[in-house]
């Protein structure tokens, strides 16, 4: 890569140190200028307003995490369709086409059939781990 490639990627390389410089001087600031009062009371685990009660270390069931993790997969795979939606929109409505790497070109059908296909692979998760019964509660 040639050195006048990068240029324009200094603006991203500038604004990264800026924001690590920033974050550094925060927190220095915050440790050197901050209150340093310490005793039981504000050393001791705080959890919404309420004191703790019995052990905080207690294993949880699986089942939190597994819907948490359920849920994270299926609303990253629909934050997908937004970029789909919008291809696809300028694709049917206004006749748009895409040029690909290899310089084909995607029309509206090529952009349906991706996602239906996305689509279709999502709804195939969102079954399999239904018959799992992954979703039920007992």
């Amino acid at each position: 890569m040639a050195p006048t490639s990068l240029i324009p990627y200094a603006a991203i390389g500038i604004t990264i140190l800026i924001v690590m410089a920033i974050i550094v001087v925060m927190m220095i600031l915050a440790h050197g200028v901050g209150p340093k009062r310490r005793g039981p009371v504000k050393d001791s685990p705080y959890e919404s307003g309420m004191p703790t009660v019995g052990d905080t270390h207690r294993r949880f069931n699986i089942r939190f995490y597994l819907v948490a993790m359920l849920f994270l997969l299926f609303d990253v795979e629909i934050i997908f369709m937004w970029p789909w939606v919008k291809a696809f929109y300028l694709a049917a409505a206004e006749g748009a086409t895409f040029e690909m790497e290899n310089g084909d070109i995607a029309g509206k059908g090529f952009i349906l059939a991706g996602m239906v296909l996305f689509f279709a692979l999502l709804v195939f998760g969102l079954i399999y781990e239904w018959k799992r019964g992954a979703l039920e509660w007992e």
